[in-house]
C-alpha cells in the first residue's frame, strides 16, 4: 500500500459533491460493453459458467443440482436471483461479486467467486498494482474506518481530481488520467478486500487499487459524450434524504434513447423527471410507485435535463440508466402523467375483435376458470414470499452459502455473530435478544477470542 495512506482523511462522510477539475462528468472514457450495473454484480444475467474468464477456472455446478446448499433453483422459483436449470455465475445472496458452487475440494471449498471481465459497472476502470513508490495515484490520500466506494469518490471529487482509488478496505487515493498511463493492471480477483464501511462492496486489495471515475454517483453533471451512464446520487451507496440533483444531457444527434438498467426508489415522493432542456416542458416522470417501462425509451429532443428529488425519508438503491444520441428525432408516444403503462400493440396472433363468435360462452367460461386458478396461484406465491424472509431472518447481511453449522457467540450485553471468509474478518452486531441469528456456513471458521475482541473494537469505532 502507498506510503501516503496515513495522511489525514477528515470527515469524509460530509464532503460536498463537486465537479471534477478540468473535465465535465462522464467525459473521460466511453463506456465499454457491460453486463453489470451494480457494484457487486447482483444484476449479472450473463452466461459465464466457470470461475475464470474465457474457459479458465473451475466449472460451476448447475443450480438445479445444489439442493444440499442454501441456494438452488428450488429456492428461487420466481427467478428473482436468476437461478434455474443452468450453471451460470450469479449473486443470489448479495455477496461482493457473482459466484457459483463447485465440486468440493479436499480442503472443504465448495464455492468460488467468478472473475467476469464484462461484469464491472461502468465507471470502474479496473484493479491496478500499487507498489507505493511512487503510488499508483499521485494525488491526495487518506484512510477511513467507514470507507465505501462512494466515500472515496466524494473525497476525490471535492479535491478536484478525475479518478479515485480504494485500497485494502480502508484507504483512498486520488489521481488523474496521467497516472493510469503508467499504471499496471492486476487480475480483477486481486481487488478482493471488503470495504470497512460496507460489507457488500470491495475496496481494492493488499497493494491493489480499485480505480473509479469520480463522476459515478455525482449529484450534478454535464454529459456530452455520444453515449454514457448516469447513476443516482451516492451510487453505489444508497441515496440519502433531501437530495436535489440534476444532470444535463447533450450528446450529438437529434434525439435521445434512455434505458433504465436499475430503478429502485423508496416511495412515490422520491421522483425522477425528464424535461426538454430548451423549453423546460415535462416529458416523463417516474417515482417509487411508477417505475419506467422496460426496454429503451426514445425521446425526440437533442438536449435533456434530468432532475431527481428525494424527501426527508428517502433511502434506497436508486437508479442507473444508459443513454445514447440518435440521428432520428422519432419519439416513443408516452402515456399521460399518472396513467398506467399499457402495451402499444396486441401480441402476434391475438384476436382483438369485439364481435360475437361461435363458442363465445364456452370461451368466456374457460377464461373465468383460468382467471380463478391464476388468482389462487398468485396468492399462494405471495404467501410463500412473505413466509420466506420470516424463515430466513438473520442479523447477518446475507445467509451463508451452505447449511448452518455453528450458532453465534454471545456476550453479556449484546449478541455477536462473528465469522470470516477470505480475505479478512467481518463482525456484525445482532439486535439484543435476537435468538434467531443464522449460523455461519460450513465453509466459514470462527475467529479466535483475540480477533473477536479487536473486531468488536473496530465496529464500535464505526
Amino acid at each position: 500500500m502507498g506510503t501516503q495512506a496515513a495522511q489525514g482523511f477528515p470527515l469524509l462522510l460530509f464532503l460536498p459533491l463537486l465537479q471534477p477539475r478540468g473535465a465535465s462528468a462522464g467525459s473521460l472514457h466511453s463506456p465499454v460493453v457491460s453486463e453489470c450495473f451494480q457494484v457487486n454484480g447482483a444484476d449479472y444475467r450473463g452466461h459465464q459458467n466457470r470461475t475464470g474468464p474465457r474457459g479458465a477456472g473451475r466449472p460451476c455446478l448447475f443450480w438445479d443440482q445444489t439442493q444440499q446448499h442454501s441456494y438452488s433453483s428450488a429456492s428461487d422459483p420466481q427467478g428473482r436471483w436468476g437461478l434455474g436449470a443452468h450453471n451460470f455465475c450469479r449473486n443470489p445472496d448479495g455477496d461482493v461479486q457473482p459466484w457459483c458452487y463447485v465440486a468440493e475440494t479436499e480442503e472443504g471449498i465448495y464455492w468460488r467467486y467468478c472473475d467476469i471481465p464484462t461484469c464491472h459497472m461502468p465507471g470502474y476502470l479496473g484493479c491496478f498494482v500499487d507498489s507505493g513508490a511512487p503510488p499508483a495515484l499521485s494525488g491526495p490520500s487518506g484512510t477511513s474506518t467507514k470507507l465505501t466506494v462512494q466515500v472515496c469518490l466524494r473525497f476525490c471529487r471535492m479535491k478536484g481530481y478525475q479518478l479515485a482509488g480504494v485500497e485494502a478496505g480502508y484507504a483512498c487515493f486520488c489521481g488523474s488520467e496521467s497516472d493510469l498511463a503508467r499504471g499496471r493492471l492486476a487480475p480483477a480477483t486481486d481487488c478482493d478486500q471488503i470495504c470497512f464501511g460496507h460489507p457488500g462492496q470491495l475496496c481494492g486489495g493488499d497493494g491493489r487499487l480499485g480505480v473509479y471515475e469520480v463522476s459515478v454517483g455525482s449529484c450534478q453533471g454535464n454529459w456530452t459524450a455520444p453515449q454514457g451512464v448516469i447513476y443516482s446520487p451516492d451510487f453505489p451507496d444508497e441515496y440519502g434524504p433531501d437530495r436535489n440533483c440534476s444532470w444535463a444531457l447533450g450528446p450529438p444527434g437529434a434525439a435521445l434513447e434512455l434505458t433504465f438498467r436499475l430503478f429502485e426508489l423508496a416511495d412515490s415522493r422520491d421522483r425522477l423527471e425528464l424535461r426538454d432542456a430548451a423549453s423546460g416542458s415535462l416529458l416523463r416522470a417516474f417515482d417509487g410507485a411508477r417505475p419506467p417501462p422496460p426496454g429503451p425509451l426514445r425521446l425526440g429532443t437533442a438536449a435533456l435535463l434530468l432532475t431527481f428529488r428525494s424527501d426527508a425519508r428517502g433511502h434506497a438503491q436508486g437508479f442507473a440508466l444508459t443513454y445514447r444520441g440518435l440521428p432520428d428525432a422519432a419519439e416513443d408516444p408516452g402515456p399521460p402523467e399518472g396513467s398506467a403503462q399499457t402495451p402499444a400493440a396486441p401480441l402476434d396472433g391475438a384476436n382483438v375483435s369485439c364481435s360475437p363468435r361461435p363458442g363465445a360462452p364456452q370461451a368466456a367460461m374457460g377464461a373465468r376458470v383460468f382467471s380463478t386458478v391464476m388468482a389462487v396461484s398468485v396468492l399462494l406465491l405471495l404467501l410463500l414470499g412473505l413466509l420466506r424472509p420470516l424463515r430466513r431472518r438473520s442479523c447477518l447481511p446475507a445467509p451463508g452459502k451452505g447449511p448452518p453449522a455453528l450458532g453465534p457467540s454471545r456476550g453479556p450485553r449484546r449478541s455477536w455473530a462473528v465469522w470470516y471468509r477470505r480475505p479478512r474478518g467481518v463482525a456484525l452486531p445482532c439486535p439484543p435478544g435476537d435468538l434467531q441469528a443464522e449460523g455461519p456456513a460450513a465453509g466459514y471458521r470462527p475467529l479466535s477470542a483475540s480477533s473477536q475482541s479487536s473486531l468488536r473494537s473496530l465496529i464500535s469505532a464505526l
